[in-house]
């Protein structure tokens, strides 16, 4: 891989990736992470405990696609993107209303520097090019 092939189009689009590649592989690892526990430990109900592994596994790996996506700047990506920055927002203020700060302010940071990054127009350009211009 050559220094070239590593640029964005957009500074802000290469923003979004990054922040969706956080959230990605946080979700990924923690998905393996109640995977584990499940086989090592005593979980009260297992089929739940396997269900949730497997839904964190999922969407981090979704997540990664979608950052995939956001790296060859496809269309299609800014849309689960910014999707799961949304559901990001109401979970990041259950957190923090939960006295969970270390958990809630990352959260919301992300979430709202995700949004951001993802719906600023020059990711919209990036991603859409000339059909993205009003003007023409």
């Amino acid at each position: 891989m050559n220094a070239r092939s590593l640029r964005f189009p957009a500074a802000t689009l290469a923003v979004a990736a990054v922040v969706v590649a956080l959230e990605g592989v946080t979700t990924l690892l923690l998905g393996v992470y109640v995977a584990v526990q499940t086989v090592i430990g005593s979980p009260s109900d297992y089929t739940t405990s396997v269900a949730v592994a497997a839904f964190g596994v999922l969407v981090g790996a979704g997540l990664l696609w979608v950052v995939r996506g956001l790296y060859t700047a496809e269309r299609w990506s800014r849309a689960p993107g910014v999707v799961t920055q949304i559901f990001l927002i109401p979970l990041s203020i259950t957190l923090l209303q939960s006295d969970r700060l270390a958990m809630g302010i990352p959260l919301i940071i992300a979430a709202v520097v995700g949004i951001v990054a993802l719906l600023a127009p020059p990711t919209t350009r990036a991603l859409y090019g000339d059909d993205a211009d009003p003007r023409s």
